[in-house]
């Protein structure tokens, strides 16, 4: 399985998966389809499944464009997300599996940034990683605003991500990496892990490169978001009670002007 990444809009990030063998494709999170379509047009594969994440039109804005193309393709989702999602066909809750080519992803229930919002993850096969599609709950340096979920929630739901292999990759949906990490510098000044990942990911950004993907090794030694055990990140809430160490960063960040 290969992965293709679309940079659109100001900050989004769609992600085309191709099966080159079969020659068939899916897309995560198709913000916009235009430029889905003229990746398919390039690869000459033809789209059999749209992977949704949540509900936000950032998110599934291309997938009417998407299905007036390809109508066979099959448009998954959330269970909770019912009557939010266009076309969707797919009701899916934590636990169940999808399928891609020659490749089964696990999904995750994983609410916070919304109530209904779910991720991807394909474990690794033979000598190909694992993949992990988390939509706009983790990001490169943080996580997604909680719009519609609960500190706990959110809490909870990085928590089953904290438990994947720390090289699996991680395929989040935004642009965001430097400002998250501005504020994990603020919180964290004295991690060196830290201190490194922002002076890379500033000179990516001169460059013009992408920070995305991650991984979870990574994100555990370097997010404020995933590592509410850990003493200066406590401290820097000012308690050490998890979910409400978690909710005082995330509020923190909020209103990080940084």
């Amino acid at each position: 399985m290969n992965i293709h990444r679309l940079a659109v809009l100001s900050d989004n990030y769609v992600f085309v998966l191709h099966d080159p063998i079969k020659n068939i494709a899916a897309v995560v999170d198709p913000a916009v389809a235009e430029p889905v379509l003229a990746k398919l047009d390039e690869l000459g594969a033809t789209l059999v499944a749209i992977f949704n994440t949540h509900h936000h039109g950032d998110h599934v804005g291309g997938n009417s464009a998407l299905m007036k193309k390809f109508p066979d393709a099959i448009v998954y989702g959330g269970e909770k997300d019912h009557d939010r999602i266009p076309h969707q066909t797919v009701f899916l809750k934590g636990g169940d599996q999808v399928t891609f080519g020659d490749r089964n992803a696990k999904v995750f229930f994983v609410p916070g940034h919304t109530y209904a919002h779910i991720a991807y993850y394909f474990p690794p096969v033979n000598d190909q990683g694992g993949e992990l599609f988390c939509g706009d709950t983790l990001f490169a340096g943080g996580c997604g605003r909680l719009f519609e979920g609960t500190p706990a929630q959110m809490l909870a739901s990085l928590d089953q991500f904290r438990q994947l292999p720390d090289d699996t990759r991680v395929w989040c949906a935004h642009e965001y990496t430097l400002g998250n990490l501005k504020f994990a510098i603020a919180v964290e000044s004295d991690n060196p892990d830290l201190q490194e990942r922002m002076v890379t990911a500033t000179v990516m950004r001169q460059r013009g490169e992408p920070t995305v993907p991650s991984t979870i090794g990574l994100e555990k030694r370097t997010n404020p978001f995933m590592r509410w055990d850990v003493p200066a990140i406590q401290q820097a809430a000012g308690i050490d009670i998890p979910d409400r160490v978690f909710a005082r960063i995330r509020g923190q960040k909020d209103n990080f002007t940084g």
